[in-house]
């Protein structure tokens, strides 16, 4: 009986199980910084306001990010205000750099900006924490394709997304 084997076997076993306990652990850390309720310790504490709100629309593609820095303005249906006050159901938010996703976009010039979002899709629903008015957190370019509609331009200080 040849027993020389027996032992890699158990070895090459246990590195198999600790690789796989790894990416569970891996994953479901993932998962929780990228979805479900879009809850995390920015959001809940920046700014003046925080909404859970639905994307209704981003009008028109974004501008590239090579020629300079600029916010770009998106329409909001307000699902629930968690803190502070919005008045009315719709809001625009200016988000910094759009292109970008929110755990890179922070840069010497934004100020602190962030969140888990990793891109902008009309019909999804952020929880953001928010300031305003936008003149008094972002005096870069804005493109704000609502100028004629009166009413806050919102700063997007933390963007996740939630699923839940």
């Amino acid at each position: 009986m040849d027993l020389r084997g027996r032992g890699r076997a158990k070895v090459s076993t246990a590195r198999q199980r600790f690789w796989i306990a790894a990416a569970v652990l891996l994953l479901g850390i993932a998962c929780a910084r990228r979805g479900g309720s879009g809850v995390d310790k920015e959001v809940t504490t920046l700014g003046a306001v925080e909404v859970t709100a639905q994307l209704v629309e981003i009008p028109g593609p974004f501008p590239p990010n090579d020629l300079y820095n600029y916010a770009y303005v998106m329409k909001y249906k307000v699902l629930f205000v968690h803190r502070g006050k919005i008045e009315g159901s719709e809001i625009l938010v200016a988000h910094y750099n759009p292109l970008k996703p929110r755990t890179t976009v922070q840069d010497e010039v934004s100020g602190k900006v962030g969140g888990h979002l990793e891109r902008f899709r009309a019909g999804d629903v952020h929880r953001m924490a928010l300031e305003a008015p936008l003149d008094n957190f972002w005096m870069g370019g804005v493109v704000d394709k609502y100028f004629d509609r009166k009413g806050v331009r919102y700063w997007a200080v933390w963007t996740n997304l939630q699923t839940e």
